[in-house]
């Protein structure tokens, strides 16, 4: 059984463990419900967005020719990992790199190469770990991130799609839920979704051309949507961060939570083993008080 000073250093150790976790519970608690807001901000004007986007499409007599909507044979895919700078946070970082994997292999099956691109000093580490060659990476700002690095990650993408290196982009990354959930998400960024321009092209006729409802267009729609489009993609990359930004402090927040709470049930059990030890020596001394006096007295 190990020493009664052995036994205090581990819970002293312990306990000054569980107030580190403690207080990057609260920090990260009070940091979600920011984040959380911002996110309730975003959605709304990212949906607007598209509403636009879809309405200035139906608008305009043509726009299959636009660079960031054309489809070509893949050959080449991007897959962009949104992680975090930091770790301490349960399986956030770990489950979107899985995703990752997972993409990587289905597409390599397909025959198709891929060109990695990350977000978070983890990711980046744990790609550069396993051999892989990355195209670009950015760090510092995945815990808040603002709207800058979404379009300096944009105009990248954009440059690699225009010039034909790669000839679709997929984004994984964690989207917020709950402060206990967060799934991983991963969403075609380029070509833009056919979702959204078969919603443009099955508008009634009616809908379609230069003038639309009360609305008339100046310059031309398509010269409008020309425009659009890359405020589209920094609009999803930027909801993509801040989901991801909320997602790392819940799951921060959860996984010190947990770590609090089995630090707590350590000190307990450590505690009773030093009463345990603490009572195994008393006896041990009034024993041997005891077989002393015994022997005095005979």
């Amino acid at each position: 059984m190990a020493s009664l000073q052995h036994i205090r250093r581990r819970i002293n150790s312990v306990k000054n463990t569980r107030k580190i976790t403690k207080a990057l519970e609260l920090v990260a608690g009070a940091r979600l419900r920011r984040a959380q807001t911002r996110i309730e901000e975003m959605r709304p004007y990212a949906d607007r967005m598209q509403e636009l986007m879809v309405g200035t499409a139906r608008a305009a007599s043509s726009f299959r020719n636009l660079a960031l909507l054309q489809r070509r044979d893949v050959q080449r895919v991007a897959i962009v990992v949104v992680t975090g700078d930091r770790g301490l946070a349960g399986p956030f970082n770990g489950q979107v790199l899985r995703r990752a994997f997972e993409l990587e292999r289905a597409e390599r099956a397909e025959g198709h190469d891929i060109a990695w691109l990350v977000t978070g000093r983890k990711g980046a580490s744990t790609l550069r770990f396993r051999r892989y060659e990355l195209t670009e990476s950015w760090t510092g700002f995945a815990d808040k991130p603002g709207y800058r690095d979404a379009q300096a990650v944009a105009h990248k993408l954009s440059e690699l799609y225009t010039s034909a290196e790669v000839d679709r982009v997929v984004l994984v990354y964690n989207r917020f839920v709950s402060a206990l959930v967060q799934r991983v998400t991963t969403v075609d960024l380029l070509p833009i979704p056919e979702s959204i321009l078969e919603a443009a092209e099955q508008a009634p006729d009616e809908e379609k051309g230069p003038v639309r409802g009360d609305f008339i267009y100046e310059p031309e729609p398509e010269d409008i949507l020309a425009r659009l489009l890359p405020v589209y993609l920094e609009t999803e990359i930027y909801r993509a961060f801040l989901e991801s930004a909320a997602s790392f402090l819940a799951s921060q927040m959860t996984a010190m939570r947990n770590a609090s709470k089995n630090a707590g049930e350590l000190i307990d059990r450590y505690t009773l083993q030093m009463n345990r030890a603490r009572q195994a020596q008393i006896t041990q001394e009034i024993l041997e008080i005891v077989a002393g006096a015994d022997a005095l007295a005979g």
